[in-house]
């Protein structure tokens, strides 16, 4: 007699083609039932003789963009199904397993209807299947069903409703299914706002001319505006600087092809594979030969390039014609958050834009494009920024006893929700000192929260207090009466990198290494440059560096000078004082033979006070710009001398690091004329050889890293190099080591009662 079974299946499973799968294969298998969305993820009800078979074969074959992390298969009632079909979506309450499907590249299958001549979605910019398209971008509440996406205005004309209902078809059940007739539609206007066109050859052949006239063009993506122009164009690139009031910050290159980018750069097959994957970031790039024209603006001073490929067939359109590499930068003044939304397009981009390309698909989750680099020498990957094609990131099995909000930090914010066993971990949201970032932020954390239907339970945040993260997250707290706790932001760091190597549960003691810019640590102070140990669910501060004074608060992270200043106590005036006028240097002074009040240990104001020791960056027009000077110098002096391991001689105590004895060294070296580029390499090991002597000293055997310095791909792989053999070496893998993890190391904290951070 046949049995009916229970399947349930959870991961990314919905968006991604699941159950035209199911439904294809019930058929070969000769099964009878159902399959359906639930807000778990896609359920079965299956009879038939080959029951079993039919399970393993879902198991070992699922689409390629889909992810089975859980699954079940059980015996129930014995039914009689006539035949199996795809039914209407269940919607729970209370969801066990959450999945949210990112945004996918265009797939290779679009790509060739999409430029031939035959199909019918020729130059159609918005075409897409089961394997590829919009999801997370367009997502309004779960499961993930046409009704409940931005594609819900949009009705199927008979031939979509025809692939639509064809089980051999690539768009059977595609929850984004449309076409010219239609579906979304262009709309190319002017900086005055003046329509020009909504005819789609018309516009494309429009925005080639304006492109080769070194015009700006803001067109519509996935996660929201692009800015475009010429990357050959140096007086291009020059306004588009100007107008972003963003100086130097580098800009990203989108090439038409991957053979483009291969004859412009050298390309590791880890990072053509990263490139041509579904998420298609942004990968930081070395040229092969020293950039010329508009690329020279691209990433001034540094040594690698952001490039990345077309992965919206709306981009493919464009750039396919052009058939040159464009600069392709969020459409935002630099500090705001991306514009995504078309009224706000028509208001503000103007102003930067010559043109603007709209479409009527509305964005419900603004996302930057993710950046991503891999080290020269090791390999190691490391997350720049986490956003369109990679987030939301999920973490399964995580105990989630109750459901958590954690707020994050201030810069490069994101928030993460624990819920049901998963913890989610939000987009980059950018630095939320900002009001436009603030209510770009507001806005997605709500939106969120409503589509995960989460009731919360207890909110974590920050201890500091001015941070809008930490003031949203009081709010939230008074607001719907819910317990708040606040972490120290640098044991949200270690915990962070804790929990993505599932190290929580280790019973041998862990040294943190947790190095950033800024964070204020519980003796009120600014750490930055700080080793925990981690044993017995319990952390720890181990040692930190010397404190120096916190010069004028946020001035000192703008002003590498400063730092300098600040870190070489009266060591290097006769190199520092030209870099003041006599009022400046007459008022610093003066503070610095005052009594300080804050402090700092930070990292971040080394690597600033060597770049300014060495002529690099006195003033910043962009975070880290002085440490990625730097790290710049001293990657091409590795290059050079790959043999050289010399550093410089570090001096502690049993708290303290005397990073001034290192700085002593440098000066020395810069009076005697050594080559700046062997100095800051210098500086890079005795770094590494500070985190050996504190291991060795403190009998660490696993050495775990975060904080935004370990995005200097010269120090994680010098650390690799020197370390790896001696000790076990754990470093983000989903997660950015800057602050976008914190949020996930807060949210750890509730979920781990024992931890003792005192």
């Amino acid at each position: 007699m046949e049995s009916t079974f229970a399947i349930q299946l959870n991961g990314i499973v919905q968006g991604v083609g699941f159950r035209p799968f199911v439904y294809r294969s019930a058929k070969t298998f000769g099964i009878t039932g159902f399959v359906r969305n639930d807000k778990d993820g896609v359920f079965i009800e299956a009879s038939g003789k080959n029951v079993e078979a039919f399970y393993h074969h879902i198991l070992e074959n699922a689409p390629q963009q889909a992810k089975i992390i859980s699954h079940s298969f059980q015996k129930t009632e014995t039914k009689n199904y006539p035949d199996f079909r795809i039914i209407e979506s269940e919607a729970k309450q209370n969801n066990k397993q959450l999945f949210i499907t990112p945004d996918f590249a265009m797939c290779e299958n679009c790509r060739k209807e999409l430029h031939d001549e035959n199909n019918r979605r020729y130059h159609y910019p918005f075409i897409t299947c089961t394997d590829c398209g919009a999801r997370y971008s367009i997502l309004k509440k779960l499961p993930f069903d046409r009704e409940n996406t931005s594609m819900q205005m949009f009705h199927q004309c008979d031939e979509c409703l025809q692939e639509y209902n064809d089980a051999s078809d690539i768009r059977f059940y595609s929850q984004t299914n449309s076409c010219k007739k239609c579906g979304i539609t262009l709309s190319f206007y002017n900086n005055k706002n003046e329509l020009l066109s909504q005819d789609v050859e018309e516009i494309l052949q429009q925005i080639n001319v304006a492109l080769q006239s070194g015009k700006i063009i803001a067109a519509k993506g996935i996660g929201g505006f692009l800015l475009l122009c010429d990357a050959n164009n140096e007086q291009a690139v020059k306004t588009l600087r100007a107008r972003k009031h963003r100086p130097t910050k580098p800009f990203a290159v989108m090439y038409p092809n991957l053979q483009q980018i291969e004859n412009d750069y050298e390309v590791s097959e880890v990072e053509k594979e990263m490139l041509q994957s579904a998420a298609a970031p942004i990968v930081l790039l070395q040229p092969k030969s020293p950039l010329l024209g508009g690329f020279r603006g691209a990433a001034p001073k540094l040594n690698r390039v952001g490039v990345f490929l077309p992965y919206a067939p709306l981009l493919e359109l464009i750039l396919s014609k052009f058939n040159k590499p464009v600069i392709a930068t969020s459409a935002n003044i630099s500090g705001d958050s991306i514009v995504y939304d078309n009224e706000k397009a028509l208001q503000d981009l103007p102003q930067l834009a010559d043109f603007i390309l709209l479409n009527n698909r509305d964005i419900t989750m603004p996302q930057d494009d993710s950046v991503i680099q891999f080290s020269s020498k090791t390999k190691t990957k490391i997350i720049l920024r986490n956003g369109r094609g990679f987030a939301p990131i999920h973490f399964l099995n995580c105990q989630t006893h109750k459901t958590i909000f954690a707020s994050g930090a201030l810069l490069k914010s994101s928030f993460a929700l624990a819920q049901n066993d998963s913890i989610y971990v939000s987009q980059y949201l950018g630095s939320t000192d900002e009001y436009d970032t603030q209510q770009t932020y507001k806005k997605v954390a709500e939106n969120f929260l409503n589509l995960t239907s989460a009731k919360i339970e207890t909110i974590v945040c920050d201890k500091h207090p001015d941070y809008f993260s930490t003031q949203f997250a009081k709010q939230k707290s008074e607001e719907q009466n819910i317990s708040l706790q606040q972490i120290q932001h640098h044991k949200a760091h270690f915990a962070a990198v804790l929990a993505e190597n599932n190290l929580l549960e280790n019973n041998e003691k862990m040294l943190g290494v947790v190095w950033d810019g800024t964070g204020l640590g519980d003796d009120e102070q600014i750490w930055g440059g700080d080793f925990f140990s981690y044993q017995n669910k319990k952390i720890e501060r181990v040692c930190h560096f010397e404190y120096v004074p916190n010069l004028l608060g946020d001035k000192m992270a703008k002003e590498p000078r400063l730092s300098a200043l600040s870190f070489c106590k009266g060591m290097a005036d006769d190199i520092l004082k030209e870099k003041f006028t006599g009022q400046e240097w007459n008022y610093f002074q003066k503070i610095l033979n005052n009594k300080y009040e804050i402090v700092t240990s930070s990292c971040g104001r080394l690597f600033d006070a060597v770049a300014a020791l060495l002529n690099l960056c006195d003033k910043q027009s962009y975070e880290g710009e002085a440490a990625l000077y730097l790290e710049n110098l001293a990657t091409e002096n590795w290059k050079k001398f790959s043999n050289f391991m010399e550093d410089y001689d570090v001096h502690f105590d049993e708290e303290k690091i005397s990073v001034q004895t290192i700085l002593k060294q440098i000066i020395s070296d810069i009076k005697c004329g050594e080559n700046k580029g062997k100095i800051a390499l210098k500086f890079h090991l005795s770094l590494v050889e500070m985190i050996e002597t504190v291991a060795r000293k403190n009998e660490f055997k696993k050495i775990a890293f975060s904080g935004g310095v370990f995005q200097n791909s010269l120090l994680v792989d010098l650390i690799k190099i020197k370390l790896e053999k001696k000790y076990q070496l754990f470093f983000h893998q989903k997660l950015s080591p800057n602050d976008e993890n914190i949020s996930f190391g807060q949210v750890i904290f509730p979920l781990i009662a024992q931890i003792d951070t005192e």
